[in-house]
């Protein structure tokens, strides 16, 4: 088998990056797209909605099977590719097809990380990352108990205030001493708290993990806390990041550093392979918000067409959403050496601040109302 394109991997990247390529003068070779999933390229974001009953499965999808047959887009699911050979711009996938490609684009992703706790590999224990990790949190779910989900970042909010929405007693650790230290100030992150421990969840902050313990028929019974606190756990759910996968294009001989090193055409090191998404890296910097991700797409369908262009960083603003709670952080939070301006109406709980060095902004956090914030983050840039 020959395509001109091969996308390896069926994510938002890879579903982002033909949508791209099919616009415009479009691309004419024939395109290859192969998943390690069992279905085609879904919505991600949406994952945390659909756990909670929120919204129904076709919500998630990104293009139907019937939009890539149009776009003369070969799919090719559950059959991952397992030997990657650069020199012979040859592949082999799990079921043994091989393929010959003019031009490869690598866009696997990134899988859950899982610190190296005792216990670790016990059953009930899983990152939140597929659609596949929804159903087994569903039928979890299903037999009630209690869930604890280690982690206090966005998806860790989100996995448990779906699994409380389905009836589990549900309790958050987060290592740092506050919610999305990395996305809002010590006061959003308080009222948020405050929010989601009124709605039922349990959060525990300063929270070290010493070791989850099990049953006899190796399921997780238990967490252990550093301070001795032992917290029932039927299910352990583990959103502490994410690592870029990488395990093809290092077995390959890439060139890789945290993940793909990439250029400014988003190039490896072999010529004619490409990274995008969560598995690369550019200069210092690798990936998981949709923005980034889809600049890379537009830049990568304009070089795989034969056309110029170059990928360069931008700022980035977080819309957050949790389970309806808005959030908005845009640009250096806590600054150093800035001036703030700080509005505060716990009737209504909105809140908003601005740090502001030398009469320009610099950084911003709102929560509650958050319809300002694209402007602040104009402002932002314009700077």
């Amino acid at each position: 088998m020959h395509a001109e394109l091969v996308i390896v991997g069926n994510g938002m990247a890879a579903a982002r990056l033909v949508q791209e390529l099919k616009q415009g003068s479009g691309f004419e070779g024939r395109i290859l797209m192969i998943g390690r999933e069992p279905r085609p390229a879904y919505n991600r974001v949406l994952l945390s909605p659909l756990l909670a009953g929120e919204i129904e499965d076709q919500a998630l999808e990104l293009h139907s099977t019937d939009w890539y047959a149009e776009q003369g887009i070969e799919l090719l699911c559950k059959d991952p590719v397992v030997v990657l050979e650069p020199e012979r711009h040859r592949l082999r996938t799990g079921s043994g097809k091989q393929i010959q490609y003019d031009q490869l684009v690598l866009a696997t992703g990134s899988n859950s990380s899982l610190p190296p706790l005792p216990g670790i590999d016990l059953s009930g224990v899983m990152g939140f990352r597929t659609w596949q990790d929804v159903e087994i949190m569903r039928e979890a779910a299903a037999k009630g108990g209690s869930a604890v989900v280690i982690g206090g970042g966005l998806l860790g909010l989100e996995a448990a205030e779906g699994l409380r929405k389905l009836g589990m007693t549900t309790r958050v650790l987060q290592r740092s001493d506050y919610l999305l230290n990395r996305q809002l100030d010590r006061n959003a992150a308080g009222m948020l708290q405050q929010t989601l421990e009124g709605r039922g969840l349990e959060i525990i902050t300063n929270a070290g993990v010493e070791c989850l313990q099990g049953n006899e028929a190796g399921e997780v019974t238990e967490v252990i806390l550093k301070d001795g606190r032992t917290l029932p756990a039927d299910l352990v759910v583990v959103a502490a990041g994410v690592t870029p996968e990488t395990s093809l294009a290092r077995a390959a001989g890439l060139g890789c550093d945290r993940a793909i090193n990439v250029d400014a055409e988003l190039r490896t090191s072999a010529v004619d392979i490409f990274a995008i998404g969560e598995c690369c890296q550019f200069e210092d910097n690798t990936y998981g918000l949709v923005a980034p991700i889809w600049r890379q797409a537009k830049v990568l369908a304009q070089i795989v067409r034969g056309e110029s262009d170059q990928y360069a960083e931008q700022p980035v603003a977080t819309q957050l959403k949790v389970s309806g709670i808005s959030l908005f952080s845009c640009g250096e939070i806590d600054a150093q050496n800035a001036s703030v301006v700080e509005y505060h109406d716990p009737e209504v709980g909105d809140y908003r601040k601005l740090w502001l060095r030398d009469e320009k902004l610099v950084g911003a956090v709102l929560y509650g109302d958050t319809r300002q914030g694209n402007g602040y983050f104009e402002q932002l840039l314009a700077e």
